[in-house]
């Protein structure tokens, strides 16, 4: 074990290894704490976007309804905390957490990873077996029969550009605030939850629905729950385990006990 992790940690950590590899059908919840290790700020807390320059507002897929054309011409020219939140996604890079995971699918132990991040890290990290409830900022997706598309492929040259596949209106793939969640995705969402027999939640509260509730619901089923945060949750009364830390530096350790376990 690295000197850096306590020996109460390390101690959970293979604990937490050993549940692993006897679970018959592994899934990964992460959220907002796994983005800030690469350097996104969060929305909310100290240094978020929205304690900086305000929260957005609360019907933004309203109004890309009442008028995509200009929807997509903020889209294309942001400002504020949007323009701030692109470079700092276009600049980041997967950390050690998200190769971590990679790994774990590699290995044939992760089957499916739901992430809450728009920022494209664990994609680029390597990982296959995606689920990006809240969407993917480098994709754009069709509002009517859910096709997803890379931005190379789409003409921006008239706003709102249609969908090549059923000419419904584009937009951004990222799930606005009042927008569904996509059918799609969701149903995924809930399948995989339902074959999971042990989860790990790394990076995030679980406080924000739908999400928050796939673990509640693989611990219902008395399936087990790994938590990976550096600090205490409204889930960590729930878990199996609680990690203690951030999820660069456990998730690592985590995979190489599993690994040696193998």
């Amino acid at each position: 074990m690295t000197r850096t992790l306590s020996d109460s940690l390390s101690s959970d950590i293979q604990r937490a290894a050993a549940l692993v590899r006897r679970a018959r059908y592994v899934v990964t919840l992460t959220g907002a704490g796994m983005s800030v290790e690469s350097g996104i700020p969060p929305f909310r807390g100290p240094g978020g976007l929205w304690t900086k320059y305000g929260e957005p507002p609360m019907k933004g897929y309203q109004r890309f309804l009442a008028d995509p054309a200009a929807a997509w011409h903020e889209l294309l020219s942001p400002s504020g905390p949007m323009h701030e939140l692109w470079e700092t996604l276009q600049a980041a890079q997967p950390n050690p957490g998200h190769h971590a995971l990679t790994q774990l699918e590699a290995n044939g132990v992760l089957r499916c990873l739901i992430t809450q991040n728009v920022d494209n890290l664990h994609r680029l990290a390597g990982t296959q077996h995606i689920a990006e409830i809240h969407g993917n900022y480098i994709l754009i997706r069709c509002i009517q029969c859910t096709s997803r598309f890379e931005r190379d492929e789409i003409s921006l040259e008239v706003l709102p550009p249609r969908c090549p596949r059923c000419d419904g209106i584009l937009k951004s793939d990222t799930v606005s605030f009042g927008e569904p969640i996509p059918a799609d995705v969701l149903a995924r969402c809930l399948e995989e939850t339902e074959k999971c027999d042990c989860m790990l939640v790394a990076g995030t509260s679980a406080t924000v629905y739908p999400a928050a509730q796939f673990p509640m619901d693989v611990r219902h089923r008395g399936g087990t729950l790994i938590e990976i945060n550096p600090y205490e949750t409204e889930l960590t009364p729930f878990t199996t385990i609680s990690l203690r830390g951030p999820s660069a530096s456990v998730l690592p350790e985590l995979v190489a006990q599993i690994t040696q376990i193998q």
